[in-house]
């Protein structure tokens, strides 16, 4: 997921009786499966939840350009360049569209962003790892836009209307992202050289792992999931996103001709499941506290952009500013 161990502020779920009257009808709404709305009587508490998760989410998605950034000049072939432009523009819109719903909950684009700046927001902790070679490129595209489009699937059912709409058009173009980094790969196995074989299967081995940390923790260990769950801001729980994902992706792995660094994966008769062996979320937690191999590079890179590019901010404005005093003056 690309919004991981979002606080709710709540300690335990409220009974009926403990909620006001606007909480016991707004709950109402939402056990109906009435999409909540700006204009909405909503808890503080679900209004700064999704302020936490929607600016997370947005943060992602800017983040996650960075390595894709860094091959643009170093892609194999013209038809991978244009493919990987394609998905770094996607990924910016996705961006845009998340910073504008959570907009509409009464957050500040910059003040949210200047938070990210400032280490005080996080952000998908898969984007602090490297990208070594082109078959990091694929691995990111099939694994980690394909764990995002598990989450993100279930997400357009959300309670909140600006966040569901949002996530309907970002999942139609995540789909598309997914299957061109599955391509690279197989590409790779199928033409490839007998050292590009072997970048593949190291892509894997380093990302699979990590792949499996962006649905967040154990659900028994995330005290947020509950209330989450209740006010349907999440629809499904970390652990059944992380299930869905392994059972839809080792197919997927064993047609490459690969394998996962995972010794206790294996297929479960009674359980109609991949069983799979632990995660180390010691690894997950240094990185999301800041300690990832590229966590200081993302964030420097991210705002020197920000400085370096507000030229053309301005110039944007300026023109806006030019077109808009025509057309009162025609």
């Amino acid at each position: 997921m690309y919004a991981q161990l979002v606080e709710t502020g709540a300690k335990r779920l409220k009974t009926k009786e403990e909620m006001s009257p606007e909480e016991r009808d707004f709950q109402e709404k939402v056990d109906a499966e009435t999409k909540i709305e700006p204009k909405n009587w909503m808890p503080e508490g679900y209004r700064k939840t999704l302020i936490r998760q929607i600016s997370q989410h947005a943060h992602s998605e800017v983040v996650g350009m960075l390595p894709e950034g860094n091959w643009v000049t170093r892609t194999p072939t013209l038809k991978r360049k244009l493919q990987l432009m394609a998905k770094i523009q996607d990924e910016a819109g996705h961006g845009l569209y998340l910073y504008s719903a959570m907009e509409t909950l009464g957050a500040d684009r910059d003040e949210e962003i200047e938070k990210l700046h400032q280490g005080k927001a996080k952000y998908s902790s898969i984007f602090n790892y490297p990208t070594l070679n082109w078959a990091d490129m694929g691995a990111v595209g099939w694994l980690v836009d394909g764990a995002a489009i598990v989450n993100q699937v279930v997400l357009q059912r959300t309670s909140y209307g600006p966040y569901s709409r949002a996530m309907i058009r970002i999942c139609k173009e995540e789909s598309f992202h997914q299957r061109q980094g599955y391509q690279i790969l197989l590409d790779m196995m199928r033409e490839g050289t007998e050292e590009q074989k072997a970048m593949v299967q190291d892509a894997i081995n380093r990302l699979w792992w990590p792949a499996l940390m962006m649905f967040g923790p154990h659900d028994d260990e995330s005290p947020n999931s509950q209330q989450s769950m209740a006010w349907k801001i999440k629809r499904k729980s970390n652990d059944e996103l992380r299930q869905m994902f392994i059972d839809q992706t080792v197919p997927q792995l064993e047609f490459l001709g690969c394998t996962a660094p995972d010794p206790d994966l294996k297929w479960n008769e009674e359980t109609g499941h991949y069983d799979f062996g632990e995660i180390n979320w010691q690894e997950f937690y240094d990185v999301l506290k800041g300690n990832g191999p590229c966590n200081r590079e993302r964030i420097k890179t991210r705002k020197n952009a920000i400085d370096e590019g507000a030229w053309v901010r301005e110039a944007a404005v300026a023109y806006a500013e030019k077109q808009k005093q025509r057309a009162q003056a025609a």
